[in-house]
């Protein structure tokens, strides 16, 4: 099969695979960053729901994708792209998700139906077509270097954090210039060699990556806006349920007062 060197150029009039994903996801970087949730980042307007939610699902992504990137480490893809020591994010998210829910942090965890489609879809390709991963760490990875420090010092301001309590997860203590680093990260992401045809599959799903943080930024934001709807709603009338009906763990409450907004995400964003 025909190689898709760097020196092959396609329509898009690049060469290199880290300007041709820059290129094809254009688009879908201004929309993502003008969903709610990211122009409250920017506006330093977060809140402390907001930024624990995001954590969640944060977590509950990377858990999926670090878990298939170090199964297919030794795959020729992901060879040149595969940094655990500099770029893994989990650890970092358990510490900030236990400093904010505390040693039992696994049992409260709350995410929405599109941050369960994300985690679906990085099983599926790490399972079939590993080389598809680089798409997903690519936007992943470098994204959150671009722009750890500035949203990390918003983070810390706009719910009021102290030091580093909280905000691991905007930290990579194992790059000491995030310019250089993200060079060399593009230097070995060009390569890669792909087929023309495996590598339009790589844009492709680069741009899919893209949708999928946005679809998790907009329901995240809806199960926000559905939750404080339903709590500023009167109290209904109260009936008499025997105890061994209704938990009485605080976690479990909560958990069932967020099922309402997360059958109605969940049944919009099925429906597309």
């Amino acid at each position: 099969m025909k190689s898709a060197r760097r020196n092959d150029t396609d329509s898009s009039g690049y060469s290199d695979l880290s300007e041709q994903i820059k290129a094809a996801t254009k688009d879908s970087h201004i929309r993502a960053e003008n969903t709610q949730l990211m122009l409250s980042y920017q506006k330093g307007q977060i809140t402390l729901p907001q930024y624990k939610l995001l954590l969640c699902s944060l977590y509950e992504i990377y858990k999926v994708l670090e878990q298939e990137l170090d199964r297919n480490a030794s795959h020729p893809a992901v060879v040149p792209i595969y940094f655990p020591q500099e770029l893994a994010r989990l650890e970092s998210l358990e510490r900030d998700l236990e400093h904010f829910f505390g040693p039992e942090w696994k049992k409260k965890i709350i995410v929405p139906a599109a941050t369960q489609r994300y985690q679906h879809r990085l099983q599926q390709i790490g399972k079939h077509n590993p080389a598809l991963l680089v798409a997903h760490a690519y936007t992943r990875y470098l994204g959150d270097l671009s722009g750890g420090q500035v949203l990390g010092k918003i983070t810390q301001k706009s719910v009021g954090l102290s030091g580093g309590d909280g905000v691991s997860f905007f930290s990579f203590p194992g790059v000491t210039s995030p310019t250089r680093f993200k060079q060399l990260y593009r230097s070995r992401m060009n390569s890669i060699e792909l087929t023309l045809e495996k590598r339009e599959a790589v844009l492709a799903e680069a741009v899919a990556a893209f949708e999928f943080n946005i679809q998790v930024f907009d329901d995240l934001q809806k199960m926000l806006t559905i939750t404080e709807e339903m709590g500023n709603q009167p109290k209904a009338k109260t009936h008499n349920f025997p105890a061994s009906i209704i938990p009485s763990s605080p976690v479990v409450q909560f958990t069932m007062g967020l099922c309402v907004a997360l059958a109605t995400v969940g049944m919009g964003m099925y429906a597309l």
